[in-house]
């Protein structure tokens, strides 16, 4: 019995010394939890937007266990493992249970899987086939592995990796598709049909099988009731159920910003800044919009934008990826179309900025001949005296035509650049039609030129990817007075808005500005509506540019913009800037609109800029010659339209005050000699702080250029006697008189930097 005994103890020692060392072997445990992820595109708040096939063609969406819900876990814990806290990867008992039930039937009727067991089958792949040895060396894997790794996060690869019929793998693609919505949002019934599911996920799938689907689903309610996850009442109520699957796609938002980050997304999830709420209700606007014009316009893109971080929100590149005529699959975000008068604003901007126009004076609207263009109105018609801003606000041509001669064309191109529009071609003379929009512009640039007006003259390069933090620069490219005076332009009620008499019950919508833009035979129709809090930007066409009547912005692209505006969250910040020390009060001419003169009669006040000097000074009204009174005089035409000379210079923030600027080159009173020798009747501009900041040139009482310490002013010369004024941007000015003898006709001043 001795011997016996020490035969008996040494076995049980040599199977307990093999047992501690195949537990303490080293094991690479990383291939058990290595799940082969579909592509998630995920909005800014973990919604999901659009998935790609995984590696294998399965669709798989890893989620973390606290993100598929207790009511999962239970489920599974019930049906497949109850318990999986209390043993080391090997349940001996259900292991004894199977056994007995097997033999008591002569077949096998009961398995003793745990879940570890399942996961170290799923990592091991086709390694070994359902023998008796390959399942001792599952079970002896298992206990390696439970020894190594956390539960929950066992827990965690099994609900990740476990099959659920057809190409479903993991609880949440099966959520998804069998009941359209997340694994953390099922039911108590919908938790135990998906728990049942991997026993047999082909047997069972409940699209084909939903009977057997339901017996098992009730089986599970059985075995969560007998471990104590749910009670009575709850189990009888969930056995009752329907059973409640259909097919449901997943979700296919913005395709187009899918497709550009697919590679990016290739088996893991990316955070997008796109709201899946404002994402999915401008896409039905644009689908009922679409629906109203079509077959005239088959074709629409959108973007949503947050004004103060540039973050997109929304962003649609065609009306439908699928089904748009001509391919639903070009991204016309990103396209280049011709923006019509949608770049009106910035020529005004640019005048503010420059101090050749203030948003009050008057411009003149009436038939314009620059020679071989002849601009004229879209309605044909002209409306004589009108102030700038009425003049942008009512998108009038002639006026922009006429602000755009003031501040120069290479200077509107190059705002234009600064403003983030890339499209602009170096080798092209756009000519006075640039702020006509005979040009190409994108979707994408041209809303994140807006977002800078909104946002108070600073740009930024529009933010589409979450955690990048500034995903670029920021510059101030107009001053915060200039964005606040086209902020007063372009207020406006929206269409559906315009009736005044009508007042609606707790209407309590926000202030808004919006522009519009109509290319030339009526190929593109745009809308910008923007405040403090959003810009939405529309195109609207055809992919084959095909023109309709029916394409023109106000008409078209203005009621979606306005739609989807109205349809954003109301934030908690407000909708319109505050102006603070940007704007001051200002006394104009009530006649052009002009700081006024000792000689106007009526004034008026009006909101300026704070930064804009008030040099320009009326000239309408002046003394009548050899008697008392006043009289008013005005150009003959809209060519060279100014109503302004230049007076003394005082900014609006703060009175004239003394300042070194004085002109050194030419000499006040100097005459020159023409010599008519090719360059030899040039003269360069000089001041005594020229090196040192850049100044403003006027001759003759109107804008000549601006020089900077890097680039001079070149003038050349044409007989008469002439007027020389320099500013500073300190708002100080020096002006001489000279004279040039010799005339030499056809000459005219022209501006060389």
């Amino acid at each position: 019995m001795r011997k016996r005994h020490k035969i008996i103890a040494g076995a049980t020692g040599c199977l307990l010394i093999a047992s501690a060392v195949v537990v303490c072997w080293p094991m690479d445990t990383s291939h058990y939890f290595a799940v082969s992820r579909s592509g998630e595109i995920v909005d800014r708040h973990g919604a999901l937007l659009y998935a790609f096939l995984n590696g294998d063609d399965q669709w798989c969406f890893y989620r973390h266990s606290d993100e598929v819900g207790e009511r999962v876990v239970q489920a599974t814990l019930a049906a497949e493992d109850r318990r999986f806290y209390n043993h080391g990867g090997v349940d001996v008992l259900a292991v004894l249970r199977a056994a007995w039930q097997n033999l008591r039937y002569g077949r096998v009727v009961s398995g003793a899987s745990t879940l570890t067991m399942q996961v170290v089958k799923n990592g091991e792949g086709r390694l070994y086939r359902r023998t008796l040895p390959g399942k001792i060396y599952e079970a002896v894997q298992a206990v390696r592995l439970d020894a190594r790794a956390d539960k929950f996060e066992i827990l965690e690869s099994y609900l990740n990796a476990a099959p659920y019929g057809l190409n479903l793998v993991g609880v949440e693609a099966a959520a998804r598709r069998y009941f359209g919505k997340p694994a953390l949002e099922l039911t108590l019934p919908e938790a135990a049909l998906l728990a049942a599911l991997p026993k047999a996920p082909t047997r069972l799938m409940p699209l084909k099988y939903p009977e057997k689907a339901v017996q098992r689903r009730n089986y599970v309610l059985d075995r969560m009731l007998a471990a104590g996850f749910i009670t009575p009442a709850e189990h009888d109520e969930a056995s009752a159920a329907n059973l409640g699957v259909s097919w449901h796609d997943f979700p296919a938002m913005s395709p187009h910003l899918a497709m550009q980050l697919r590679e990016l997304a290739y088996g893991r999830r990316v955070e997008v800044t796109l709201d899946a709420d404002v994402q999915r209700t401008a896409e039905e606007l644009v689908a009922r919009a679409l629906k109203r014009h079509r077959p005239q316009i088959t074709n629409a893109a959108v973007m949503v934008v947050d004004a103060a971080s540039a973050e997109v929100l929304a962003r649609i590149g065609s009306g439908g990826f699928y089904s748009t005529p001509g391919g639903g699959q070009v991204d016309l975000c990103r396209a280049q179309r011709s923006p019509g008068s949608a770049l009106k604003p910035f020529t005004y901007a640019l005048g503010l900025e420059q101090n050749v126009l203030y948003p009050s004076e008057t411009l003149l609207d009436d038939t314009l001949d620059l020679g071989a263009y002849s601009p004229g109105n879209f309605d044909g018609g002209y409306n004589g005296l009108i102030s700038a801003s009425d003049a942008l606000r009512h998108s009038l041509n002639v006026p922009a035509v006429l602000v755009l001669d003031r501040v120069g064309v290479p200077a509107l191109d190059e705002l234009l650049r600064s403003l983030g529009l890339t499209t602009l071609k170096r080798d092209d003379t756009y000519g006075l039609g640039l702020t006509l929009g005979n040009c190409e512009v994108r979707l994408d640039e041209l809303i994140a030129a807006y977002c800078a007006v909104a946002n108070l003259g600073e740009w930024r390069p529009l933010k589409i990817l979450r955690g990048d933090g500034d995903c670029g620069e920021r510059r101030r490219v107009l001053s915060r007075g200039t964005c606040l005076s086209l902020y007063q332009s372009l207020e406006q009620a929206l269409p559906n808005e315009w009736e005044p008499n009508v007042v609606v019950a707790g209407n309590t919508a926000p202030r808004v500005c919006f522009k519009t833009g109509t290319s030339t035979g009526y190929h593109d129709a745009w809308a910008f509506v923007f405040n403090a809090q959003y810009v939405v930007g529309v195109w609207m066409g055809n992919n084959d540019g095909k023109g309709t009547d029916r394409l023109v912005g106000v008409r078209a692209a203005l009621p979606l913009a306005g739609s989807i505006m109205r349809a954003l969250p109301v934030l908690n910040r407000p909708a319109w800037p505050e102006p603070g020390d940007d704007l001051r009060r200002v006394a104009v001419c009530a006649v052009s609109g002009l700081p006024r003169s000792e000689w106007c009669t009526q004034t008026k006040e009006a909101l300026l800029p704070a930064s804009q000097y008030l040099h320009r000074v009326c000239d309408v009204h002046r003394p009548i010659r050899g008697g008392d009174g006043v009289a008013e005089w005005w150009p003959g035409t809209a060519r060279g339209w100014d109503l302004a000379k230049v007076g003394d210079s005082v900014r609006v923030a703060e009175s004239a005050r003394r300042s070194n600027l004085r002109i050194q080159e030419p000499v006040n009173e100097a005459e020159y000699v023409l010599t008519g020798e090719p360059q030899g009747d040039r003269l360069r501009l000089r001041a005594s702080i020229d090196a040192e900041k850049s100044l403003y040139w006027y001759i003759n009482d109107r804008f000549f250029g601006q020089s900077s310490p890097d680039s001079p002013l070149l003038l050349d010369l044409s007989a008469g006697e002439h007027t020389l004024a320099c500013m500073a941007p300190d708002g100080s000015l020096d002006r001489v008189k000279f004279r040039v003898i010799e005339p030499r006709g056809g000459l005219a001043f022209r501006r060389q930097s």
